[in-house]
């Protein structure tokens, strides 16, 4: 088992250090590192020549030369309010990968109860204390993918949604779909919510901000009125 313990300094260049477990011994931050940039290079690779990837279900990008920050994306899954929609993820990777896992939070807004609607900040057992350095950023996006799938609403992320999902399960999928639509490019989309987001738009409000108050407010126009002249 290894594990990287706290970074220290020493010696008069003020050079990093990492305690590698197991045998206890002192690595160099900047051999660390190496590691990381080493294991997500192969890791890259893996995905695009992934049969995932040839399907246009995953994919992955990088946004600096140093491997340090990815850009994902995840197709909604099939028979799901996010069916035909395309979500970005933001990938970011720590010195200490694969011993520690990846930052990882959704860009697109997703109506979702363990990813927050305002912060895209995920709810993911095996992005906190259930990481295996034998996992991947394939094993990170299809997990994300299947998280779409099967909601954990007992340990939501964002508790607006896990409400509306375990006390009105029809206004969660027509919630999530439009979202889905709107953000994430879904066909998809319910023509009476989509009336009441034009009619508080045509008074002036910000479109994303009366989606969120309708949302939140479930879709009660009266109620979300008063949410947005709070603000």
């Amino acid at each position: 088992p290894f594990w990287w313990g706290r970074e220290l300094s020493s010696g008069s260049g003020g050079a990093r250090w990492a305690r590698l477990g197991g045998s206890g011994e002192w690595v160099p931050a900047a051999e660390m590192a190496n590691i990381a940039v080493q294991r997500i290079k192969r890791e890259f690779k893996e995905v695009l020549k992934s049969e995932e990837t040839s399907k246009n279900q995953i994919k992955v990008d990088l946004v600096d030369e140093n491997f340090t920050e990815l850009r994902g994306e995840i197709a909604g899954p099939p028979d799901t309010p996010y069916e035909g929609g395309r979500y970005q993820l933001e990938i970011k990777i720590p010195e200490t990968y694969p011993f520690n896992p990846p930052k990882v939070r959704f860009i697109t807004k997703i109506w979702h109860p363990n990813i927050s609607s305002v912060t895209g900040a995920i709810c993911l057992d095996i992005l906190k204390d259930q990481w295996a350095a034998a996992m991947t950023l394939r094993t990170v996006l299809l997990s994300l993918q299947a998280l779409l799938a099967a909601a954990e609403p007992d340990d939501p992320q964002d508790a607006v949604v896990a409400n509306q999902y375990k006390q009105n399960p029809e206004m969660f999928k027509q919630t999530a779909r439009l979202w889905a639509h709107v953000y994430a490019g879904a066909p998809v989309s319910s023509p009476e919510y989509t009336k009441k987001i034009e009619n508080l738009c045509a008074m002036g409000f910000d479109r994303n901000a009366v989606i969120v108050a309708l949302s939140s407010k479930s879709w009660d126009v009266e109620t979300a009125t008063e949410l947005l002249l709070s603000n």
